[in-house]
């Protein structure tokens, strides 16, 4: 199993920007606050936690457990501009299957972050040791569609106005998988 220090990787996107990927520690408490607090509303409203809230911060950072969400950060100098996360469950009918999460600021959108901190994830998910990963967003965010297409997810499920938006709009959620051993065997 690789060990936590050596995770840190220097990767390229697109316009040539060097980002540093590397897992989350309870050291970043204050630029992932301060990364979270930069986001708009409407990236925020698909978090699944109130990100913007410290006492939902400080939960994450006193509970930091890699085993049972593995945390991924990006930063430029000193500045967070990205974080996923990849969650899995040690035991039961789904120990097998991660779930991916990812915000990417702004900023960065359109760049190959998103692409590159996924495949960093895909990589360490066939580590240890995972079948499968699941992803679930709103359909019409079509950068998101696009990205995980990308990195090799495919559509398998639509599910019609299962979830509201800010507004209380319905919003059709697509569920997308990847295998992890075909991509595996791919590279």
């Amino acid at each position: 199993m690789t060990k936590l220090q050596d995770l840190t990787k220097t990767g390229k996107l697109k316009d040539g920007t060097e980002v540093i990927l590397r897992p989350m520690t309870r050291n970043d408490r204050e630029p992932v606050g301060d990364f979270f607090n930069r986001m708009t509303p409407s990236v925020l409203q698909y978090v699944r936690n109130d990100v913007t809230n410290p006492k939902v911060l400080d939960q994450w950072f006193d509970h930091l457990n890699y085993d049972r969400v593995f945390p991924l950060l990006a930063f430029k100098g000193d500045k967070v501009v990205a974080n996923a996360t990849l969650h899995r469950v040690g035991y039961g009918w789904r120990k097998h299957l991660g779930t991916l999460r990812i915000v990417v600021d702004t900023e960065f959108h359109g760049k190959g972050l998103g692409t590159l901190m996924i495949n960093e994830l895909v990589d360490l998910s066939h580590e240890f040791g995972l079948e499968k990963l699941m992803v679930e967003f709103p359909l019409r965010a079509h950068g998101a569609l696009a990205m995980f297409k990308k990195a090799g997810f495919s559509p398998r499920a639509v599910i019609e106005g299962l979830m509201k938006d800010r507004h209380g709009e319905n919003l059709d959620i697509v569920i997308m998988v990847m295998d992890v051993a075909v991509h595996a065997n791919r590279i």
